[in-house]
This record gives structure tokens, sequence and C-alpha cells, in this order.
């Protein structure tokens, strides 16, 4: 396995090695955003059940571990409340775009590189008359191998896109819960 990694690099050109090393930085940048911003959402989902669940109790008071809480500053209008709502959203998303643009870019970059690889198959082969499907074959699927990867950066961005989308959401409905509740109080 690792013999044939290397020789793949040894007869890349540097297309295929600058695809890579961007498929490869994609990857770094998919699961620091993910990790980064999955604890970070999650750390305020459950500060924003506890704080409803406050709100609900037999006390029913807003608590102050909640990031709504800490926007409103005890006032409960419900221009400022949906707009602390909209700003904390806006802030436990930033990077997911991210994300999305690494997901929907890195099998273009992968098939790029492929394409690369493919027309300098076909370059070596040129000048021979005749070339038999056993030579060209290797060089072909050699060539496949960035498709391959941008497929497979693409697959975790995609991925991880989709589960911070759902933590954000879910972000999301606590933060409207306490909001309908605190304006009914009003």
């Amino acid at each position: 396995m690792i013999t044939t990694i290397l020789n793949y690099l040894a007869n890349s050109g540097a297309i295929t090695y600058i695809v890579l090393a961007l498929l490869s930085i994609y990857l770094i940048v998919t699961i620091w955003i993910f990790f980064y911003r999955y604890f970070a959402v999650t750390a305020l989902i459950k500060n924003e059940v506890k704080s409803l669940e406050s709100l609900t109790s037999r006390e029913a008071r807003f608590s102050s571990l909640s990031a709504l809480n800490k926007c409103t500053t005890n006032t409960s209008s419900k221009e400022l409340l949906y707009a602390c709502e909209i700003n904390i959203i806006k802030d436990a998303s930033s990077g997911i775009s991210w994300l999305a643009i690494i997901s929907s870019t890195s099998p273009f970059i992968g098939l790029f590189g492929t394409v690369i690889g493919i027309l300098e198959s076909f370059a070596k082969f040129a000048n021979q008359s005749k070339v038999a499907f056993a030579i060209i074959a290797p060089a072909i699927s050699e060539a496949l191998v960035a498709t391959a990867a941008g497929i497979f950066v693409a697959i975790f961005a995609y991925t991880f896109h989709q589960i911070l989308s759902r933590k954000i959401y879910e972000l999301n409905i606590y933060l409207k819960a306490q909001a309908q509740i605190l304006i009914a109080k009003g």
C-alpha cells in the first residue's frame, strides 16, 4: 500500500501535487471547523436547555447561562429577543458555509487533477504508434486517485455540514421556545 502511494507520487506531475495538497488542506480545515463548531454549539445547546427548563419550572426564572439572557439584559421586548436570537444563530453558524463550499468544490478539484493526469498520460504515449491497454490502464487509474481524494473530502465536509446544521437548528428551537415564553410573560 505505502509502496503504491510512493510510486504514485514519484510518477505524478506538479499539478497533481498541488491538487492533492489543496485537498489535504481542505480535509484539515473541514475537520477543524467541525470539531470547533460541534463542541461550541453543543455547549450552547446545553445552556439553552437548562435555561428553558428553568423557565418552565415552578421558579420560572431566566437562567444566567443562557446566551439569550446575556443578550437581552432582562428586557423581553419581542424585537430585542428576535434580534438576539438572530445574532446567536449567526455566531453559532460561523464557519458552516465553508463546509458547504468545501463539499461542493473538492470533487471538482479532484476531477481537475484527474483530467490533468490523463492528459499527461496521453502525452507520454503520443509518440508511440501502438500502446497496449496494459500500459494505458495503470496510468489512467493513477490519474483517478485525485477524483477519489476529492470525493473523500467532499463526503466528510457534507456530512459534517449536515450534522452542524441540525445542531444549529436544535439551538434555534430552544431559543425560540424561550423567547415565546418571555414574550407571553411580557
